[in-house]
């Protein structure tokens, strides 16, 4: 289901809990309301009123992958930036990294299993933008 973007402070600066299978709707309800929006890049749970650790983001070819629990590994090639963002006016200055390794929980078979990814260039940005929603980050 299409949800409304969440702007409160409180509550996109609060840090998520983690995620359980359990959650899946809430996996669906961001694939359907990312979808829904021209332009956007990654979407965290937070963003849609749910204090789960679950975001979704899109690849190169505009994929979306959701991930639950999420969490940077490794990151190299730092660098500066400015960030837009879907539930906050203005711009952000923040740290990215160009690669990263990003660790997460899959949905499969009803179940959590964790695994890794490789992600570099915008897609390792967008990511990392929805770790930091995951975590509480004001952007």
């Amino acid at each position: 289901m299409i949800k409304e973007l969440v702007t409160d402070e409180g509550i996109l600066s609060t840090p998520c809990e983690a995620a359980t299978a359990e959650d899946a709707q809430i996996a669906q309800d961001l694939l359907d309301t990312i979808a829904s929006i021209e332009d956007a890049g990654c979407l965290a749970a937070n963003q849609i009123g749910q204090t789960k650790a679950i975001a979704v983001y899109l690849d190169e070819a505009d994929e979306p992958h959701v991930v639950f629990n999420p969490k940077m590994k490794r990151a190299l090639n730092a660098y500066r930036t400015v960030e837009t963002c879907l539930t906050k006016e203005g711009e952000t200055k923040v740290t990215r990294y160009d690669r990263m390794t990003l660790l997460f929980d899959e949905l499969k078979d009803g179940a959590l299993v964790p695994c890794e990814a490789q992600l570099e260039g915008f897609t390792a940005e967008l990511a990392q933008h929805a770790i930091d929603h995951c975590k509480g980050k004001y952007l």
